[in-house]
């Protein structure tokens, strides 16, 4: 699942007409760097959840056939309903794949260079695997710490980097089509040792401003 439904705030006056997730890298839409690096990994069924200029989302990647992959859409009402509703409420659409498996959500407006078929399988009894990354500059205070595999709540030390692996169970509770954030899900897990994590070293940006942005679009292009 990519996550597309929010506003992008931070990034007015780009996203005043176009939605977060289709603001372009290097000529290419932030999403679709995801759509193609999940296609390489052998991920061909995607969902992708929105709110915000809906129709500009469907209109360029319709039915995912241009990156080789089947995308499907979970619909959502203004504003958005936070990332853990969001996720909840397309759980239909996942389980309907996988049954009870695993799934991987990627926030849409986040740019790595992550391979995700390096991506390990859920422990049996974990019900999330997060992806990590060292502190940025405009977020030094960090969201979780890493020991030994396991991720925990405190000291935050690193970053949670908008990429993670879920079992179904850790939506059980959320209701469908209400707003729900996904860090106290997360919590709760960690305090039963029931998330696991990993650091990723290589390129990963919280595309959040518009100064960012261009940083990243100039980056990017300097290696093409």
């Amino acid at each position: 699942m990519i996550l597309a439904a929010g506003r992008g705030e931070r990034m007015r006056p780009l996203t005043d007409h176009m939605p977060k997730p289709l603001l372009p890298v290097a000529g290419k839409p932030l999403i679709v760097w995801h759509l193609e690096r999940l296609a390489r990994a052998g991920i061909r069924n995607i969902v992708i959840n929105h709110a915000h200029l809906p129709d500009q989302i469907e209109g360029l990647l319709d039915d995912g056939a241009a990156w080789g992959v089947a995308i499907r859409y979970s619909a959502e009402p203004p504003g958005a309903l936070e990332t853990a509703g969001g996720i909840a409420n397309a759980l239909p659409m996942l389980t309907n794949e996988l049954g009870d498996e695993p799934f991987l959500v990627v926030n849409g407006d986040i740019w790595c260079d992550l391979d995700f078929a390096t991506l390990p399988q859920l422990a049996t009894n974990d019900l999330a695997h997060l992806v990590l990354a060292p502190n940025p500059p405009h977020h030094p205070d960090g969201d979780f710490e890493l020991r030994d595999g396991r991720v925990l709540g405190v000291p935050p030390r690193l970053t949670f980097a908008g990429i993670g692996l879920y079992r179904p169970e850790l939506f059980a509770a959320v209701e469908r089509g209400k707003p729900a954030k996904l860090a106290p899900l997360l919590r709760e897990a960690m305090a039963a040792d029931r998330v696991s994590g990993q650091i990723h070293t290589g390129r990963w940006v919280d595309v959040g401003t518009p100064e960012r942005l261009a940083a990243l679009d100039e980056e990017v292009r300097s290696h093409l």
